[in-house]
This record gives C-alpha cells, structure tokens and sequence, in this order.
C-alpha cells in the first residue's frame, strides 16, 4: 500500500501535518497505536483544551538552540489556529495571560481537526501499531499490525513520555537513534517537585495554594504554588521545572510585591504576634507550620530575627529531590535535537524523507497553551514541505 506521505501518530502535532498534506493534494496515511486518535487532547486543559496562546513566541520555549522554534512559529500563528477555530464555530475563552480554552469540550478540538482530515482526504487508522521503518532507497517501509506501507515521506510525530496511561512511548526516540540521530536526553517537564529528603515535611500543608515568585537563577515565574503531600505544585512549580534540575536551588518569593522586612519593622514595637501580622497576608495555617515560632510577640525581636523571618517569607531557598515523574508530567522536555532537523521543514539532515514534529522534538513549552501551538506549527511546516 503506497503512500505520498505516512505520519505516526494521531496527535495534536500529526493530525495536523496531516491535514496541510492533504490540503496540497497529497495522499496521506495517520497510523496510531491507541483506539481513537488524540487521546492527548481529549484529557488537555481540564477537558477543555488549552489549545493556544495569544502572546507565543520563541521565548516561551525550551531547547538546546533557543532560535530553531522562531522559523515554524512565524509560520502559523495562534491567529491562523484561532480562526480555524472561528471558522468552525467552536465557542472559546480566554482564561488568562493569552491562555485561550474551549468554552465546551476538548472534544471539539478533536472532532475539528478529524472534519479538517476528512475534508482533505487524510486516511486514518487506530489500533494500528508500527513495529519496523526501513529505508529502501528513496522509499520507507513502514511494517504494522495493519499492513505494510510504502512512502517517500515519513512523519515521526509519536509525541513524548508523559501520559504513558494514555498510550505515551518511546517509540519516535528509539526510531530516530535507529537512523543515527541524536536525542537530547529526555525527562519529565512541567510537573510537580518533590522535597529533597533533608527538607521539611509539609504534609500537612498538603492542598494550601499561595501566590507566589518562583525564580531558578534569572528565570521566574508569578502564579500559585500548591502543597502536596510529598513537595509541591501548582502553575509556579510547574512552569519552572522546565528549568530545574537536582542540583539547582530554588528560591520562592510568598509575599510577591510586598515588604517583609518592611512590614515587620513597622510594628517593631508591637504586642502581637508574627503570625498574627503576617496572617494578614498569608493563610494562618500555613504560618503555624512554615514560621519557626509563629506565637512570638514582635516586640521581642531584634532587627536581625525580623530579618530572618522576612528572607523565609520572600526568599525561600528550596531542595528539591526530583520529579513526580513522566505519569504526572504534561510534558517531556529534550528529545530528537534541533540539530539533526531543518527549522523551516523539520526533515532531517541526514535522512532525506524524514520527519520529526511536536512533542518528540527537543522544543518544549511553558504551561499555557505553547505546547499545543508548537504542535499546530510544527506540524504546518512540515506538512508544506512532505
């Protein structure tokens, strides 16, 4: 069975290659292992699908070259997804800082880009797992529980290592190591932290949200941080675990914008107790298990444990251990490198005929919609160039 173009992987980034293909008159196949395609999508957002942001650019992303995602974002802009989304009368919102969300379902994402694959001709088939790729001459055979298949053009777009419980593998790495590319090592992004074991216990902080600045060298991030049972979490922790690694400190502003030291000072000669005048600022509970001796009277302090008391509350220096893991990561960080790939069609260098898109690609988003951008993207360049 002979192909113009086969893509693995019915994802975001996949479906979407696909359907630029087809839209150019290209006969295209999408193989996916699962039941039905974009599994991924379906559980996005809350059900809902973040499926963009409006102030995307190179810089919300992470990679080896900080400049490879500048060509393929220029290319197709949240505006180009968003009036696809118009178009096909989909209601959406914006939730905040350029976070756009269905107002329904994510589902409406999906049965958007199948209708988009149906007007284009695209084949679709589940359940279809690809078990071997060779390459014969200009030609790759791809070798499924559904048949063999012949193309000029093979689209990896396999997605990465989060999820596994919705069908994540690692497949796209173990094939592009098979063709002698390079992988940037993988780990799990955008997840929650876990205390290193000469931290604290906060267990029973365990569900209590703060506001806060969370900041790994000259990298910060302002938005909540959430309490587990084993470290933390929340929209802060899991944007900078893009950039965190064991060996790193992190440091948490809790009162962002405010005056610790400050605030304390001016009720140097107060009766009431730290906890008291912070609680103005702070849950109280949190204050009982976080300060040291939250019930001390103010007054009893010297400048210097006022100081102390204001560092823990604005720079809170942190040890973390490590990640919840790729079954608690929305993202896998690292991948095929940007090295091996052109930037303008995502072909390989070396294996004329072969593509990578998406997740599997060493180019990693901020939480808020990159992530699905980078998808659409990605998978519009390479779907100009198979």
């Amino acid at each position: 069975m002979r192909f113009d173009a086969i893509v693995i992987g019915a994802g975001a980034a996949g479906l979407f290659c696909a359907i630029r293909a087809g839209m150019r008159g290209r006969r295209v196949l999408v193989v996916e292992h699962n039941t039905e395609p974009g599994r991924k999508i379906l559980i996005s957002g809350g059900g809902r699908c973040n499926f963009t942001n409006t102030g995307t650019s190179s810089e919300n992303f992470v990679s080896e070259n900080p400049h490879f995602a500048k060509s393929a974002l220029a290319g197709f802009t949240p505006s180009d997804f968003v009036d696809l989304v118009r178009f096909h009368r989909i209601e959406y919102h914006e939730k905040k800082l350029g976070q756009l969300f269905c107002s329904g379902s994510a589902r409406h994402i999906l049965e958007m880009l199948l209708t988009e694959c149906s007007r284009a001709g695209v084949e679709i088939r589940t359940r279809c797992a690809v078990g071997d790729v060779e390459k014969r001459g200009d030609k790759f055979i791809v070798s499924s529980s559904c048949g063999d298949f012949e193309t000029g053009s093979l689209v990896v777009a396999t997605g990465g290592l989060s999820f596994p419980k919705v069908g994540a593998t690692d497949f796209g790495y173990r094939l592009a190591r098979r063709f002698g590319l390079r992988i940037v090592n993988t780990r799990p992004a955008l997840v929650p932290l876990r205390f290193a074991d000469n931290e604290p216990a906060y267990s029973s902080l365990a569900g209590i949200a703060i506001d806060s600045e969370v900041s790994i060298g000259k990298t910060s991030f302002r938005e909540n941080i959430l309490f587990t049972h084993h470290g933390l979490s929340g929209p802060a922790i899991l944007q900078i675990s893009n950039y965190w690694s064991p060996e790193l400190e992190v440091s948490i502003d809790l009162l962002p914008g405010a005056d610790a030291a400050g605030i304390l000072d001016a009720a140097a000669d107060s009766k009431r107790s730290v906890g008291s005048i912070v609680s103005d600022l702070l849950p109280r509970r949190f204050l009982e298990t976080f300060l040291p001796s939250p019930d001390r009277v103010v007054s009893q302090l010297g400048e210097r444990s006022r100081r102390e008391i204001a560092d823990r509350l604005q720079d809170w220096r942190v040890h973390f251990g490590r990640t919840e893991g790729f079954h608690k990561a929305e993202v896998t960080t690292g991948g095929v490198s940007t090295s091996e790939l052109s930037s303008k069609t995502f072909e390989s260098k070396s294996i004329p005929g072969l593509y990578f898109i998406g997740e599997v690609v060493d180019v990693t988003g901020w939480l808020g919609g990159y992530n699905f951008q980078w998808a659409w993207a990605s998978g519009f360049a390479a779907g100009n160039s198979i």
